[in-house]
C-alpha cells in the first residue's frame, strides 16, 4: 500500500505554508524606499507578533490541559484584571506622567514580576497538598479577577477625565505599537519557559487524561501541574505586558487547532495553535495595514471572533 500522510501532517504543512505566506505579505506588501530599513523595521514588529502568538497559544493549550476544560483560558485566573489594576493604580497614585517617564524595561519587568508573583502565591496557597483542588484554584482565580476589576473600575471612576483617556489607551491591546526594545527580554523569558516545558512535554498527553489516570501512570501530578501553571503565568504575563490584555485570542487558536487536526495530541496541537496564532496576528495585521489602512484594530476583530467561538463551545456543551 502506498504511504499516505496523516491528517495532522497535512494540516501542519498547510498551516506552515500559510504562515510563510503571511510573513512574506507582512514584510513585502507596500514596501517602499530602502529595503534594509523596511525589512529591519518590519522584522522587529514581526518578531514581536510571533512572540505574542506563541506565548498566548502555548499558555492556553496547556491551561486547558491541566484544567481538563476546553473553554477556559488563563485570563480567567485574573491575570488581565491584575494588569489593568496595576496600570490604573500607577495612574491614580503617581499620575499620568508616571507612564511616560518610567523606563519601559523597568515597567515591563515590574508588570511581569507582579503577575507571576500573584500566580505563584495563588498556586502555592491553593494547590499545595492533596486536599487542595484545581477547580478551587480556578474558582478563587475568578473571584480575584472580579475583585481586581471592581477596584479598577472604582479608581477609574474618580480619575480626572484626561487621565482616564490616557489610561484607556494604555489598557487597550495594540499589535501595532509594540515596544520593540522589549523584544530581547521577552524572547529570553519565552525561551526559558520553552526549555522547562520541553523537559516535561512527555506528560502533557497523560495529564489530559485526568488527575487519577496521570497519577496511576506515574506522573508527579502536583509538581508537574504547578510547573505548567507557573509557565502559563509567565507566558501570559509576557504577552500581556508586551501588547495588553487579550481574553479570547488563545481560545480561538486552540479551538481551531483541535478542530482542524481532529486529535488532541500535544505534539500536533501545540505547533498548530502557534502557527494559527501567527497567521491570525501577522496575516491579520498585514491585511489591516495594506488593505484597510488601519480603519479598525486587529484586537477588536480577534476578540470578536474568539467570543463567538466561546459562545459556540458553550452551546455545544464543550465544557467538561
Amino acid at each position: 500500500m502506498r504511504w499516505l500522510p496523516s491528517r495532522s501532517a497535512v494540516v501542519l504543512c498547510a498551516l506552515a505554508l500559510l504562515t510563510l505566506s503571511s510573513i512574506a505579505a507582512f514584510l513585502l506588501l507596500g514596501a517602499q524606499g530602502s529595503w534594509s530599513f523596511v525589512l529591519a523595521f518590519r522584522g522587529k514588529r514581526l518578531f514581536a507578533l510571533m512572540l505574542v502568538a506563541t506565548a498566548i497559544a502555548v499558555s492556553t493549550v496547556l491551561f486547558q490541559t491541566v484544567t481538563n476544560n476546553r473553554i477556559l483560558t488563563p485570563s480567567i485566573m485574573g491575570f488581565d484584571a491584575l494588569y489593568i489594576l496595576v496600570q490604573t493604580g500607577v495612574v491614580f497614585f503617581l499620575g499620568v506622567s508616571a507612564l511616560a517617564v518610567t523606563d519601559p524595561t523597568t515597567r515591563y519587568l515590574g508588570e511581569v514580576v507582579i503577575m507571576a508573583g500573584f500566580a505563584w502565591f495563588l498556586f502555592r496557597w491553593l494547590f499545595l497538598g492533596e486536599e487542595r483542588s484545581l477547580h478551587l484554584l480556578v474558582l478563587v482565580g475568578i473571584v480575584f479577577g472580579i475583585l481586581f476589576r471592581s477596584i479598577s473600575n472604582f479608581l477609574q471612576r474618580i480619575l480626572d477625565p484626561n487621565a482616564f483617556q490616557v489610561l484607556q489607551d494604555a489598557l487597550f491591546a495594540s499589535f501595532h505599537s509594540v515596544d520593540t526594545t522589549l523584544l530581547g527580554i521577552s524572547a529570553f523569558l519565552l525561551l526559558a519557559v520553552a526549555v522547562v516545558l520541553w523537559r516535561i512535554s512527555h506528560t502533557f498527553d497523560v495529564l489530559a487524561l485526568g488527575r487519577a489516570q496521570a497519577i496511576s501512570l506515574g506522573v508527579d501530578y502536583p509538581r508537574t501541574v504547578m510547573t505548567i501553571l507557573m509557565a502559563v503565568a509567565i507566558l501570559v504575563a509576557v504577552s500581556t505586558a508586551l501588547v495588553g490584555p487579550i481574553t479570547f485570542f488563545g481560545l480561538l487558536v486552540a479551538s481551531l487547532a483541535r478542530t482542524f487536526l481532529g486529535d488532541s495530541q500535544h505534539r500536533h496541537v501545540l505547533p498548530a495553535a502557534v502557527l494559527l496564532g501567527i497567521i491570525a496576528l501577522v496575516g491579520g495585521q498585514a491585511v489591516l495595514e495594506r488593505v484597510f489602512s488601519f480603519d479598525t484594530a486587529l484586537s477588536i476583530i480577534v476578540e470578536f471572533l474568539g467570543g463567538l467561538v466561546f459562545i459556540v463551545l458553550i452551546v455545544r456543551g464543550a465544557a467538561r
